[in-house]
């Protein structure tokens, strides 16, 4: 199909030239790692795709206690920062399920939130992390917690001309990312399970991938984990849990009853992964 391209110079203007367009009319293009397939798929039709490659957004910086992620930062360039593995481990591991390295050259962090996708391995760990997304668009710039913007597949709260700017999340946390697929490097997560782990009550976040319609937090098996060190029958309840709540479906991924198996032995593993020094 045919398209233009429009590449604008700052966030004001592509802010303008997305509000502008007709319902459906455009599209913002970060990596175009989903967005291309979509469109040759057919199961997007924009007549205007606006490049967000030449605005200041391909950053990564600590300020204070968070670590601010600009949307149009390869994931790549994130995957390569020294202190990731340490400070954030389940986010580094998160990182690298992505796709191929490749693929991560080009694929980003504000694309993949603004496609909101069930299966995605980003999504889990951020919920885990109590990320917030930094959003500019025709009233301004705002902040929201991540779940408040994801709403379906393909689907986020965002009002029409609203731009992903940034995701904050912070800049050291004791977490953990584990996850299941037939074909490691490039096919898509049956399940994700993130968690990670505060320094003071409620000790622990944790979240799912693979789950309908979007990835989510499990505040049921959250509030069983009421230690920063929970014994073998609290991990237990915990898996039991997780694999009892989560709203899994069958797919041609999985079934079921596969994911509930899968998410209890991922979160035991995970737990497990981040314990008290």
């Amino acid at each position: 199909m045919a398209f233009s391209l429009a590449v604008p110079r700052s966030p004001a203007e592509a802010v303008r030239l997305l509000a502008d367009a007709p319902p459906g009319g455009a599209e913002a293009l970060a990596g175009g790692t989903d967005l291309l397939l979509d469109i040759d798929a057919g199961r997007v039709a924009p007549s205007r795709l606006i490049s967000l490659g030449r605005l200041p957004w391909r950053t990564l910086r600590r300020s204070g206690g968070d670590l601010v992620i600009g949307a149009t930062l390869p994931l790549r360039d994130l995957e390569r920062d020294p202190r990731l593995p340490r400070d954030l481990p389940g986010l580094y591991r998160a990182v690298r399920a992505v796709g191929s390295v490749a693929l991560r050259h080009r694929a980003t962090m504000g694309g993949n939130i603004a496609r909101s996708s069930p299966s995605s391995d980003l999504l889990p760990i951020l919920l885990a992390l109590e990320a917030r997304v930094r959003l500019v668009g025709p009233s301004g710039p705002r902040e929201l917690p991540l779940p408040e913007l994801l709403k379906g597949p393909r689907e986020t709260t965002r009002v029409p001309g609203e731009l992903i700017a940034a995701i904050v999340v912070p800049a050291r946390r004791p977490s953990a990312y584990l996850w299941q697929r037939v074909r490691p490097s490039n096919d898509i997560s049956q399940v994700g399970v993130a968690v990670a782990r505060r320094e003071r009550p409620p000790y622990w976040r944790v979240a799912l991938g693979g789950v309908w319609p979007v990835p989510a937090r499990l505040s049921s098996v959250e509030a069983i984990l009421d230690s920063p060190d929970p014994g073998d029958i609290a991990v237990e309840l915990a898996a039991q849990e997780a694999a009892r709540c989560a709203p899994f479906v069958t797919d041609k991924r999985a079934t079921e009853a596969y994911r509930r198996r899968l998410v209890a032995t991922l979160l035991r593993r995970a737990l497990r992964e981040v314990t008290v020094p």
